[in-house]
């Protein structure tokens, strides 16, 4: 009895100390569930338990879901100890209402002013405090190709312009290939929409119409020209497109039964995971000239309010981790991604990457995906006008004239 009774408190006395020494426990609430993405999370995981941390895994597949999931439960006060957001509005409903810690502390330590691309700036500092921490910059309107695709429909080189993009798809169509790989779903739409719209329509228009909602650029001809030219895209995705996930349309590419998709570059994790790499399977275009706008955004996490210390603890680290250098290197090559500060190191990075990360220092060429400047409302607008204008026989004028209804106000 004496035995047992001494056993008992051993155990006891162990489980007590390991529990007072228990590093902070982080449940992170993400939609990072496709095999690139999966692969890159891990990396800022592995990163978080070396810190000496706990990380409890809450991937929801899906970015509306995980964010609707995220947003009940702090509204319900059971929030998780971060969340993924995109670089955009968002989140800033829950800013208004006082949900959110600031990381006021590690964006000062950093020097996020002086590092951190404008338009990502613009979205994640609000009323002089910071509320997310960024871990990637995402160029959402990526060309990516082929090259047994095209090779088999004798395209020698990559288009220049939106009237060569035509002639290729052409090329593929006549060669029997699926010529735009693409999943039929609002959200990709407005990816397509938004390609040609920057590359046709030039960084101005595309401010105009996208950023400041500019009445007269939304009924110009310039930009019925626009919205003429992202539905001639529709001849050249399958019938089978219409509810496909964007990672498979990105596996018809991988196989060589698409020639081409348009999607972010977070699909190039997929080409990564399949064992292919630019420049020998597969190429990426990231506009269709040398002055083309890079459509930016990216992935953040946001710190649901607390005063908890254990919690705020977990917080610190899990910001602190994201941002080290060594982290982002390892979870955006994996993602397809790039670091998010100005002044990363791009060596070892890929070809696309390195493509992107030249872009971004250059002032000129970085603006904001739509969801950037548009409130979810807006865009939720926007995308529903898109939408119905691709999988119907909506004209252009229509089309045109719903836009601008949705983006008055």
């Amino acid at each position: 009895m004496y035995g047992t009774r001494r056993w008992l408190l051993g155990a006891w006395l162990c489980a007590f100390a390991a529990a007072a020494h228990a590093g902070p426990r982080a449940e992170v609430i993400h939609w990072w569930t496709s095999g690139g993405e999966s692969a890159a999370v891990k990396q800022v995981e592995q990163a978080y338990r070396a810190a000496g941390g706990t990380w409890v895994d809450t991937a929801i597949a899906g970015g509306d879901q995980a964010r609707a999931v995220t947003i009940n439960r702090i509204i319900g006060g059971k929030p998780p100890t971060a969340a993924q957001f995109n670089t955009s509005k968002q989140f800033l409903d829950i800013i208004e209402e006082d949900m959110l810690n600031p990381v006021d502390d590690i964006a000062r330590r950093d020097h996020w002013d002086q590092v951190l691309p404008a338009p990502i700036v613009d979205v994640i500092k609000v009323r002089g405090h910071w509320y997310a921490v960024p871990i990637n910059i995402h160029m959402q309107t990526w060309i990516w190709y082929s090259k047994a695709a095209f090779a088999k429909a004798g395209i020698a080189r990559e288009p220049a312009s939106m009237d060569e993009l035509f002639a290729d798809l052409d090329k593929l169509k006549a060669a029997g290939l699926i010529p735009l790989g693409h999943g039929g779903q609002a959200w990709q739409e407005i990816l397509l929409f938004s390609m040609v719209l920057s590359n046709l329509g030039g960084r101005d228009l595309y401010l105009k119409v996208i950023r400041d909602r500019d009445q007269a650029a939304i009924h110009s001809a310039a930009f019925r020209q626009v919205l003429v030219a992202f539905k001639r895209l529709q001849g050249y995705v399958d019938p089978a497109s219409p509810g496909r996930n964007w990672n498979d349309a990105t596996a018809l590419v991988i196989g060589g039964k698409a020639g081409m998709q348009i999607m972010g570059d977070w699909a190039k994790g997929e080409f990564i995971a399949a064992g292919q790499a630019p420049g020998r399977e597969f190429g990426c275009l990231p506009g269709l000239g040398r002055d083309s706008p890079y459509l930016i955004q990216g992935d953040v996490f946001v710190f649901p309010k607390t005063d908890d210390p254990a919690t705020l603890r977990a917080q610190k680290l899990l910001a602190s981790v994201v941002e080290k250098p060594a982290v982002q290197r390892a979870f955006n090559k994996l993602k397809g991604s790039i670091p998010v500060r100005l002044d990363a190191d791009d060596s070892g990075f890929d070809e696309c990457a390195r493509k992107g990360m030249a872009i971004l220092r250059d002032p000129r060429r970085p603006v904001g995906v739509a969801e950037v400047y548009l409130t979810p409302d807006q865009n939720g607008a926007l995308q529903d006008v898109l939408t119905a204008y691709w999988n119907t026989d909506m004209s252009a004028d229509r089309a045109q004239n719903s836009i601008a209804s949705a983006l008055r106000y």
